[in-house]
């Protein structure tokens, strides 16, 4: 990463615009809110914004963003169509294309949604020396598609989404406490130890991301995962819509401070 360790969110945004920032997020602008995107067509808007709000675990919303508008609140100067690192793109319940910017596909008619993202509370666990292996190893966090059901709404429907960080045995409760603080990132695991549990076959294999070693005396735990609007994408067949690629967030200029409780 080099000058980009210690980056600004401004910086990284202008990074990713300027294709000189092309991986996963995590560890970038610590104290800063990162954020996972969904852009639906309008019409599809009430439905996803029902969606979030039956299903606030995996789908805390930071920011709704206007048809056509491409500049959030929570990072004046940026633009949604560039300035994540990956993007994907699904049309009719397939994922087409991953793409490093949008520009060509905007429309008038998407509404951006920006939802938290568990990077955000990474920073506190680190502080309170819960370790983050995916970090460690520079890799992405991995994410499973569990058998758990959302909630549906309108057209939305489909599997809840997990990431993964194993932690060690003593330091659990210490995680469960730290992240309860965030709830509009995620907040508390919604699991943790026996992944046959949420219907996850082997820890080696995620359906997102990248697999992380799991030490003796480590716990795998679980947290809600803002991929879990791509499942949805993909579950419920929606002609189009354009999301981050997994693990590659828009950094805001929200400080991760203005969101504990």
């Amino acid at each position: 990463m080099g000058d980009l360790d210690h980056a600004t969110p401004a910086e990284l945004r202008r990074a990713c615009r300027d294709g000189r920032l092309d991986r996963p997020t995590s560890g970038l602008a610590n104290g800063h809110v990162q954020a996972n995107l969904m852009v639906v067509p309008r019409e599809a808007a009430f439905d996803f914004l029902l969606f979030c709000q039956r299903n606030p675990k995996p789908c805390p919303v930071i920011e709704v963003v206007e048809a056509g508008r491409v500049e959030p609140a929570c990072a004046p100067g940026a633009d949604l169509r560039t300035d994540l690192p990956r993007y994907r793109v699904y049309r009719d319940g397939e994922l087409a294309e991953e793409r490093a910017e949008v520009r060509d596909l905007w429309r008038d008619d998407l509404v951006s949604f920006l939802v938290g993202c568990s990077f955000s509370f990474e920073e506190a666990l680190a502080t309170a020396g819960v370790p983050l292996r995916h970090v460690e190893a520079c890799t992405n966090v991995p994410m499973y598609r569990t058998s758990v059901q959302t909630t549906p709404a309108g057209r939305f429907r489909g599997p809840l989404v997990v990431s993964m960080r194993p932690i060690p045995g003593a330091l659990v409760p210490r995680a469960v406490q730290v992240t309860a603080r965030f709830e509009r990132v995620h907040g508390a695991p919604v699991h943790a130890g026996a992944p046959e549990a949420l219907g996850i076959r082997d820890l080696a294999r995620p359906d997102w991301g990248d697999p992380v070693e799991i030490r003796p005396g480590e716990i795998p735990v679980f947290w809600a995962c803002g991929v879990t609007p791509q499942a949805a994408a993909l579950a419920s067949r929606l002609p189009f819509c354009i999301t981050h690629a997994p693990g590659h967030m828009l950094v805001t200029d929200l400080l991760n401070a203005s969101l504990a409780s």
